[in-house]
């Protein structure tokens, strides 16, 4: 069923958190908007595919590529950056995306402010494509801050000094990798590991025989028993572990309610969590969501996903897939506002062709370049 997200938004009460720009974030210095007369916007995209710098393993599969497309929205001169990156279990490839993009009718559209507009458009053409619905939103987002010269963090009136530590992930390996990983990951205050092969307390031990840094785990649905489930949890909580992210499969949701009820740490939503009716959805199942631009459609839906869940007392990762600094960038803009950030996609490769947010000291920083804060290598 296609989410209707205006509706959605309305029905909830948050109807007003379309705005892309904060009042308090102009200040006293007023922002001249070039608006070049019989302009139109000009959508253009090309496939690419990321080299991981080490095979990535999860509970489900290994790869050591993801694919992406890359995408620019140019309006009057400016150009904004976009992406779409598909992990296997997203079901979206190079051919589903160049699809979909090329049934995009972006030059109908003058007014790039016309957000809701333009981003209800490109949702209705088909149902799904999450992915590369998020490379137009992202394209769009960093062509609006690029127009009024501003980052977006400072258009939502954000503080940039409020962005959290991001994890570092650790994938499923052998523990002689998996020793020589978190070594290499030396400068990050927190890791994320990756459970759910049979292997999990050698994963965990093998990390804490070098770091003693907080923990979040990741089982991709590896487990099945909640019982099990449990028991591992409260052996996780014991370890320094801060959160389960997806435990247990997306189908079992009445095991899943129960294992979050008698849960020592929070259990979040990954891949049983998609878009904004979800947050609702899961309200008594997890205790918190990640949200991932490439299932959210997008920034305009992960800003409206976060300010549902914290009016429903749900905890907020901000999280990503294997991507390059352009799609990380875009997430990190919204960082300022979630409980924890797993925002190192662009960090697993060799090949990226953007630079954008750094972490320095562990902790996500946020440059002050217009839009979403990238620029091509």
């Amino acid at each position: 069923m296609k989410t209707n997200r205006r509706d959605f938004v309305k029905t909830v009460g948050v109807a007003s958190l379309g705005a892309l720009v904060s009042p308090t974030a102009m200040g006293k210095t007023p922002i001249a908007i070039k608006n070049g007369k019989g302009s139109k916007l000009k959508l253009t995209f090309y496939p690419y595919d990321l080299q991981l710098t080490h095979t990535f393993t999860v509970a489900e599969m290994s790869r050591n590529t993801t694919p992406v497309v890359l995408t620019q929205l140019e309006y009057d001169g400016l150009v904004g950056y976009g992406e779409a990156s598909m992990p296997p279990y997203l079901g979206e490839s190079h051919k589903t995306v160049l699809k979909f993009l090329n049934k995009l009718d972006m030059e109908q559209f003058t007014d790039p402010f016309r957000m809701e507009e333009i981003l209800d458009y490109v949702d209705s053409v088909e149902q799904g494509n999450r992915a590369a619905k998020a490379s137009v939103d992202i394209a769009l987002h960093d062509l609006i801050g690029k127009i009024v010269n501003q980052p977006l963090y400072r258009l939502w009136g954000l503080s940039p000094e409020k962005t959290p530590v991001t994890s570092f992930t650790i994938g499923i390996d052998k523990p002689d990798v998996v020793i020589a990983k978190t070594k290499e990951a030396a400068r990050f205050k927190v890791l994320k590991v990756k459970l759910g092969r049979g292997s999990d307390k050698e994963m965990i031990n093998s990390v804490r025989s070098v770091t003693d840094v907080p923990i979040y785990v990741d089982v991709n649905q590896g487990w099945t028993d909640k019982y099990k489930a449990l028991d591992m949890i409260n052996w996780l909580k014991e370890q320094g572990v801060i959160f389960v992210e997806q435990p247990m499969p997306a189908n079992q949701m009445d095991d899943m309610a129960w294992l979050t009820q008698h849960s020592p740490l929070p259990t979040l939503a990954d891949e049983a969590f998609h878009r904004l009716p979800d947050v609702v959805k899961f309200k008594d199942v997890y205790s918190g969501i990640n949200i991932k631009l490439m299932k959210s459609t997008g920034l305009w839906e992960a800003r409206k996903m976060i300010t549902v869940a914290r009016a429903m007392d749900m905890k907020i990762l901000m999280g990503c897939m294997t991507e390059t600094s352009c799609a990380v960038s875009a997430a990190a803009q919204l960082s300022p506002l979630v409980d924890w950030a797993d925002l190192d996609g662009n960090l697993l490769i060799d090949n990226d062709v953007y630079e954008g947010v750094k972490v320095i000291d562990g902790k996500l920083t946020l440059n002050n370049r217009p839009g979403i804060g990238v620029k091509k290598i």
